[in-house]
């Protein structure tokens, strides 16, 4: 093996790329086709005879590396003979999507199909759901499969009824995000991206979530009553005894109410309003039909001009 090559092969592993060198790889633009040859035949001779491929075994199924979204691994749960159809509801939705869109755009409803298959099977996204919608939208797989693994917001393993969603981002972090994942995790007995045992609540993070005023906050998907129902709400303004109430309220089945969790309401200051304590007056307008002021000014001209001429 060169140095070369043997760069090339350990670069692709620290990528979590690709283990299974298939002929229908995937991300051959990120290497040159010497290259692709090499990791192939060096993989299936890995495989073949069961040995360590850089030090790291190809045939154990624990594989750090490919825990990434963007390798495929089969399951009994999402494989390529899982079968996947929307429901008669769900068509209706579908119908209503593509009737936003071009007949010869229908790919512009991928990401809209992608959640609403994501919906119907409680928060996932398996092979056929998006083997379904590139049929629906007639487009390559690939295309459906680059988008299901570069949004976050799509889940290409099976979560709990619960997906608990912290913020991360800078405002969250300074108002102590962290203390929130800290006993979201010892109270659930899991770690980040892990589901718990009774398979209730998966916990995982989220960018920005827009509400930085009401930080620290997360976002609760909650795939409960899936395919029927399905809800995606904001919890502000959270200390960790509040968040573990909500989090027990839904391990009971009940539907905490979302929002400001310390009595602010919506983004207002805690101590009420310091501004915009009057009606507003409204854009200035000489027009003296549309604006009091200049209409009572106006008349109280037309009374002096009316005295003097007397």
């Amino acid at each position: 093996m060169s140095t070369h090559s043997y760069t090339s092969t350990r670069l692709l592993l620290q990528l979590t790329v690709v283990v299974r060198m298939a002929p229908d790889f995937s991300h051959e633009f990120l290497f040159s086709r010497t290259h692709i040859q090499f990791l192939r035949r060096q993989a299936r001779s890995s495989l073949k005879h069961n040995r360590l491929f850089n030090g790291v075994s190809l045939t154990s199924p624990h594989r750090a590396y490919t825990i990434g979204p963007f390798h495929h691994q089969e399951t009994i749960e999402d494989n390529i003979d899982t079968p996947f159809d929307f429901t008669k509801d769900n068509y209706k939705k579908v119908e209503k999507i593509l009737a936003k869109y071009p007949t010869k755009y229908k790919r512009s409803a991928i990401l809209p199909l992608l959640h609403l298959a994501q919906e119907q099977d409680a928060g996932w996204l398996k092979l056929g759901a998006m083997n379904k919608v590139a049929e629906i939208c007639h487009v390559h797989p690939m295309a459906v499969y680059e988008c299901a693994t570069f949004y976050s917001m799509y889940n290409r393993r099976k979560v709990g009824k619960y997906h608990l969603l912290v913020c991360k981002t800078t405002p969250c972090q300074i108002r102590g995000c962290d203390v929130l994942i800290e006993s979201l995790s010892q109270h659930l007995g899991i770690r980040m991206f892990e589901t718990t045992e009774d398979g209730l609540f998966t916990l995982g993070e989220m960018e920005c979530l827009g509400a930085c005023v009401n930080a620290p906050m997360i976002a609760i998907a909650d795939y409960s009553n899936a395919p029927h129902d399905f809800t995606y709400d904001y919890y502000e303004d959270l200390t960790p005894k509040k968040l573990l109430q909500i989090v027990e309220a839904f391990r009971r089945g009940e539907k905490p109410t979302p929002g400001p969790q310390n009595g602010r309401k919506g983004c207002e200051p805690l101590g009420g309003k310091t501004s915009l304590n009057t009606p507003p007056r409204g854009p200035c307008c000489l027009h003296p039909d549309l604006n009091p002021e200049i209409k009572k000014q106006k008349e109280a001209e037309e009374a002096a001009k009316k005295q003097e001429s007397a």
